[in-house]
């Protein structure tokens, strides 16, 4: 094990070299495997010493935390549980030896288990494709098309909808006086999916600007409609959303736009309830690939305007039997 890093205590350094040796004596593990578990720990002490917090007094919460973190910069679900195994197994140690009397692993689900949250765009990438064009200068009927076109763009993003139930949206459907729109969903479910201002306003100008000039002659029952009349295909809309994004430096598709959508009503405090409601998710376990965000959010709050969370006493015997659950 090595023993750079500011920050480790002499008890730590005995801890880990202990259990190392237990490994290579009592469980006779080769080299290379004593080795991945020492490279294990060391970012496990290194993520406590950031937090002033060393191996005997860790905490579930920061096991959870330390994992998260993991995943959110890259790390596979099966990297991820093969860490939390070593701080399992070192654990255990610690417990048979008599060092402390907690496990803080304990009751912490392996990350194979957890649920990868979609990748989603920062909200000056989305205001960024809500300004593109994906129409070529010299189309017919260019200006009618970008109206259309960010009027498409801005009912995405602002009620997370699917791509099959934008396209199949009616004029009926939409009831911009009471500010939402009704979208059919997985099973022909109809829900309201309410629109902020923006998203309004972008339909009432493709409305007024826009549409009559596209249909032509033709009549059609859709909101949003092609050259013609035509009824738009999800792969149309895949490359409309393409090409703007592509405007901006960025690779987005209509499905991330819904999760971006999802993504910054959690961050903003939306419960995932509403959250479930406004996306037609048929069960709450769909929308809760968002719970570390909720959480994160709450974690940020808390420490922000709860008095006990913004100073901490210090603790003068780190190893005197502190549960690892005090939070």
């Amino acid at each position: 094990m090595k023993q750079s890093g500011t920050g480790r205590t002499s008890q730590d350094l005995r801890l880990l070299s202990a259990f190392c040796e237990y490994l290579k004596v009592e469980r006779g593990l080769a080299r290379l495997s004593i080795d991945s578990y020492s490279g294990d720990l060391a970012k496990w002490h290194g993520f406590l010493a950031k937090r002033k917090r060393t191996l005997l007094n860790a905490r579930r919460s920061e096991v959870r935390e330390f994992l998260a973190e993991l995943l959110k910069g890259g790390a596979e679900g099966r990297t991820v549980a093969r860490k939390l195994s070593s701080l399992r197994q070192f654990y255990k140690f610690l417990l048979l030896d008599g060092h402390l009397k907690h496990d803080p692993t304990l009751d912490v689900d392996s990350p194979r288990q957890w649920k990868v949250l979609p990748k989603s765009l920062a909200r000056e990438q989305v205001r960024g494709l809500l300004d593109a064009s994906a129409t070529v200068p010299e189309a017919h009927l260019r200006e009618e098309l970008d109206l259309r076109n960010r009027a498409m763009l801005e009912v995405l993003y602002a009620g997370g909808l699917r791509v099959s139930e934008l396209v199949g949206l009616r004029i009926e459907d939409v009831k911009l006086d009471l500010g939402y729109l009704l979208a059919r969903g997985k099973g022909d479910k109809e829900r309201i999916v309410p629109l902020g201002e923006p998203a309004q306003r972008a339909i009432r100008e493709y409305l007024s600007k826009a549409r009559a000039a596209l249909a032509g002659q033709k009549r059609s029952a859709l909101l949003f409609v092609g050259r013609g009349a035509r009824r738009l295909s999800r792969g149309r809309v895949w490359q409309i959303v393409s090409r703007c994004s592509a405007q901006t430096g960025t690779h987005a598709s209509p499905h991330m736009l819904r999760h971006s959508a999802a993504t910054h009503m959690v961050e903003n405090g939306a419960d995932l309830r509403t959250v479930q409601t406004i996306l037609g998710h048929a069960d709450i376990s769909t929308t809760q690939v968002y719970t570390h965000l909720a959480l994160d959010r709450l974690q940020a709050v808390y420490r922000k305007h709860h008095p006990r969370a913004q100073t901490r006493p210090q603790r003068t015997s780190p190893g005197n039997g502190e549960s690892p659950d005090d939070e």
